[in-house]
């Protein structure tokens, strides 16, 4: 129509020629001359057409289209996008289903073109196509709900985890202690738990507990999320930062749970995050039992309808929490792992290890193969130590050996001597006294050898037998204390009230 009344404004109004007006507007010269003569048919003035709208002008100059009854029958564009969620329902399926009940109906091209008309007439999150059991997106909500402790009366603050799946928008919500690692893999766990399968991807913002290196291109999955991932046969997808709409379902899914969830608990105090997880609960079942206006159907029949029959199966055992930690083999071929020191091969000494740490195993791992397994202990300062992993003969260890550490010791001076051997005998295995033989020995460093001689002589004396007690008596200067002595033993007491010996004969 920007073309019938530009045509009549040239005309009527500039009174160009009809070649003129053609060349303006880029038709032919026959196309100026059939509007003119539908406008002088329909009795149209310029005066009146410039007053009148769009459509009216295109009754007056078409009047069989304005009124016409479209050829063929439409395509139902809410069941189109409803089906194509499906995995494996495609639009040329659907067009030829379509035909099936209407073979008069529209050829390929314009049944897109109806569906994709409609589809952009909808809100941004119903232009994005699903398919059924591929994507789950996970958010925290901004507001955060909280919860009173009954003994002190303090109030603490929780964080709404949100899991929602792309093709029914069947929505997983609970209170969460934090946003920290552990709490983050764990919400996941019970997510999938509730969902009853996997889905093929997880699409999570790129929050600090989800990606340890934040890229637009590249990011990098944390290790404890990536392992949860491969545990559930699954991948993390990252959104781009910044982006939304890369995660439109979560940020309408929040939104959501905020309204229908929150705000419905916004009265009630809970005095524990179990109680408030029951509440949510139960809002959570009415909330995908609700019917949604846009499909008219639940949440909860979407997702047994796509959903269910389209996620992989849940492994037999829930993801186990772990913990990695980066460590170097010492000497006596253990390492230290919050406190507690555990062996792992020998011919690693030096070799740099990773550490993975649940709540009762600790695993160790050299170049992704793991060496080494132990029970995991919370005793400070003591070893684990799998005799599996000592050498089978002292030449094994080439560099170091109680022998060496004696005889290192020896040129110090006997009391030296006598005090190392003592501490390597006083372990369960030799190889655990190293690292306090290596310190007593190295603090010829910064003594001189006549000092650690006199403070060692002095520990083997009082018992000690560790690197603490001789680095104490240097540092006090006790070592030019006069030597310990025995004290003697008191003389017999002789008293009428003393019974004696021959008393109880």
């Amino acid at each position: 129509m920007r073309h019938v009344r530009e045509v009549l404004r040239l005309k009527w109004e500039r009174a160009a020629s009809h070649r003129e007006v053609a060349r303006s507007l880029g038709v032919s010269v026959g196309v100026v001359s059939a509007t003119l003569a539908r406008a002088g048919d329909a009795g149209l003035s310029w005066a009146e057409a410039r007053e009148l709208s769009e459509a009216a002008l295109e009754a007056r100059l078409y009047p069989s289209a304005a009124t016409s009854v479209p050829m063929h029958p439409a395509p139902d564009c809410v069941a189109i996008h409803r089906e194509r969620r499906r995995k494996g329902v495609t639009l040329q399926l659907l067009h030829l289903e379509y035909l099936e009940r209407h073979p008069d109906g529209y050829r390929y091209t314009q049944f897109c073109e109806h569906y994709r008309r409609w589809a952009r007439r909808q809100k941004v999150s119903m232009r994005q196509v699903h398919r059924a059991g591929e994507k789950v997106f996970v958010d925290y909500a901004g507001q955060k709900p909280h919860w009173v402790d009954p003994r002190t009366g303090e109030i603490h603050e929780a964080e709404l985890f949100v899991a929602v799946l792309g093709a029914s928008n069947y929505t997983y919500a609970e209170a969460s202690p934090s946003q920290q690692i552990p709490d983050w893999v764990d919400s996941h766990g019970r997510a999938l738990q509730y969902f009853g399968g996997v889905p093929g991807a997880v699409i999570c913002d790129q929050l600090k507990s989800g990606v340890s290196a934040s890229c637009r291109y590249e990011p990098g999955v944390q290790r404890t999320y990536e392992e949860c991932a491969h545990h559930y046969d699954t991948v993390i997808l990252p959104a781009r930062p910044a982006t939304p709409r890369d995660k439109a379902k979560a940020e309408v899914a929040v939104q959501v749970a905020e309204r229908w969830i929150l705000a419905r608990l916004r009265d009630r105090t809970f005095f524990s995050i179990d109680e408030q997880n029951e509440a949510i609960g139960e809002l959570l079942e009415d909330l995908n039992g609700r019917v949604m206006r846009v499909y008219g159907r639940s949440r909860r029949e979407l997702f047994e309808a796509f959903d269910r029959p389209a996620l992989r199966p849940l492994p037999a055992h829930p993801f186990v929490y772990a913990a990695w930690r980066f460590a170097r083999v010492n000497i006596d071929y253990h390492i230290e792992v919050e406190h507690h020191y555990y062996s792992v091969p020998h011919p690693l000494m030096h070799e740099q290890v990773d550490a993975r740490v649940t709540s009762s195993t600790v695993e160790i791992f050299h170049r992704g193969e793991r060496v080494a397994s132990h029970r995991r202990s919370h005793e400070r300062g003591r070893h684990t130590t799998d005799p599996a992993h000592m050498p089978r003969s002292h030449r094994q260890h080439l560099e170091w050996s109680p022998t060496r550490f004696i005889a290192w010791a020896g040129k110090i001076g006997p009391g030296t001597a006598g005090l190392i051997e003592a501490i390597l005998a006083d372990r369960p295995h030799p190889e655990q006294g190293y690292r306090s033989c290596l310190g007593i020995l190295r603090l010829a460093r910064r003594y001189d050898a006549g000092r650690l001689e006199a403070a060692c002589t002095r520990a083997f004396a009082a018992g000690a037998r560790s690197y603490r007690h001789v680095d104490s008596i240097l540092k006090h200067g006790l070592d030019h204390a006069p030597a310990l002595e025995t004290p003697a033993s008191p003389p017999p007491i002789h008293h009428e009230n003393v019974r004696g010996s021959e008393y109880y004969q």
